[in-house]
């Protein structure tokens, strides 16, 4: 389902705006990359489709820690279990049942992990945070479970400028109502960490750490497309040791106009354009002495 999606065109005419990934990956100072993603054009497999919903592409960065499983688990079933709540049929609509819907697949993505790991001799102590974009239509749902982060660049007529919005929360012990929940559950947080030990406070996996309350429940926004709007920046948390999301941002607007401003003759190939800043942007978090693992997925936006 994935590879014949990467990078696909998601319009199909009818005022939907185009969207199109470009992803890049760096292992940074560790020793392995356990980040993960996955980008898919859900449509074809969401049959009968909802009558109010023509199009649903998701775009995903899990950001993993204690091993590689709980990221590639999550890259690969999150969206699966999304589908199979999603109801179809002439009467269903998207806009009443797409919060539910996530939040269901979210609890089913950890149930079923925490089920594996249990099973396993040692049992697996891998977790993972979630950061997913569904696209439905031109109405994106954003679900975040953890450090992740995600932002909309949107050109203002008015000042000819762009705007940074942030499309997601973060979840960490040191926040007032995270640390509540946590002592509440019999646990604490020392050094800004879960028992001085985890260093968010929801994560699908860690099955070691949820009773002492990290929950696996994202936060889940709704935000119309404008016109306006130029691309979707979805990074794990490597990326923001390096980069503010207003820098990010700027990073690459300047690499796209910089190479635009150089082209001769023949009109600069947007995509190749996005493909080299979304590379460039993870290149430079990790020369500005990122150690962590940095992904970065970066949505076009098209008119």
């Amino acid at each position: 389902m994935e590879s014949a999606a990467k990078k696909r065109s998601g319009s199909r005419g009818g005022g939907l705006l185009s969207l199109k990934a470009h992803v890049a990956e760096r292992r940074g100072e560790r020793e392995e990359l356990q980040d993960a993603h996955t980008i898919c054009d859900l449509s074809q497999d969401c049959q009968p489709m909802p009558s109010d919903l023509s199009r649903l592409l998701y775009f995903a960065v899990f950001d993993g820690h204690g091993g590689t499983r709980a990221s590639h688990f999550a890259a690969h079933n999150l969206h699966r279990n999304i589908l199979k709540k999603i109801p179809r049929g002439e009467k269903t609509s998207v806009e009443k049942s797409m919060k539910k819907c996530i939040l269901d697949a979210f609890k089913q993505t950890d149930e079923d992990f925490l089920k594996q790991a249990a099973s396993q001799k040692p049992a697996w102590k891998d977790g993972t945070t979630a950061l997913c974009v569904l696209a439905a239509d031109n109405i994106l749902y954003i679900a975040n479970l953890g450090d992740c982060r995600a932002f909309l660049c949107r050109f203002n007529e008015e000042n000819q400028k762009s705007t940074v919005l942030s499309l997601s929360r973060e979840h960490n012990p040191i926040q007032y109502d995270e640390r509540m929940r946590i002592q509440r559950a019999g646990g604490n947080v020392r050094e800004g960490r879960v028992l001085g030990v985890l260093e968010v406070s929801r994560s699908l996996g860690d099955g070691q750490y949820k009773r002492f309350g990290v929950i696996s429940t994202p936060d889940v926004k709704r935000c119309p497309l404008t016109e306006s709007d130029r691309f979707i920046l979805m990074a794990c948390d490597g990326l923001f040791k390096a980069f503010s999301p207003e820098e990010a941002v700027n990073f690459i607007l300047s690499h796209l106009q910089e190479k635009s401003c150089t082209a001769q003759d023949d009109p600069p190939d947007l995509d190749s354009l996005y493909e080299a800043a979304c590379h460039r942007l993870a290149n430079e978090a990790v020369r500005r002495g990122s150690a962590d693992n940095v992904t970065v997925l970066l949505v076009q936006i098209k008119n």
